[in-house]
């Protein structure tokens, strides 16, 4: 007898991107990028300021498991803001045609900001 085991399907993640107290370091600001609920556990989260990945004052969580087959992670980055940078986080999971973008826009109002951000395809 054959036992097959069912595995969910491919599942995008959810991703909000939103500004957090930052601990007292360096940088008077930070930022989260967190995916939520997605199917298989590899993923990649990369910052990117400017167009250019940034891999200092940055730290992340390993995949964690929601207990339900879904997994989620979270990257922040300590940051100095500066007129006119543009902030982005990049997630690239295989449940996803291409890596998928979302821009950070501090003129936004906090509510507006702290909303789930929508992808870009790169």
């Amino acid at each position: 007898m054959v036992t097959s085991v069912l595995f969910p399907p491919l599942v995008e993640p959810h991703v909000r991107l939103s500004s957090v107290t930052p601990p007292s370091g360096r940088h008077p600001a930070m930022l989260m990028c967190s995916a939520y609920d997605f199917y298989p556990k590899p993923i990649r989260v990369t910052w990117l300021r400017d167009g250019h990945e940034v891999k200092s004052d940055v730290t992340s969580t390993e995949e964690l498991a929601n207990g339900d087959w879904y997994y989620q992670i979270h990257s922040h980055l300590e940051y100095t803001p500066k007129s006119g940078e543009k902030i982005s986080c990049m997630v690239e999971h295989i449940s996803l045609t291409e890596p998928m973008m979302y821009h950070w826009d501090p003129s936004l109002p906090e509510a507006e900001r702290n909303k789930i951000a929508i992808g870009v395809p790169l």
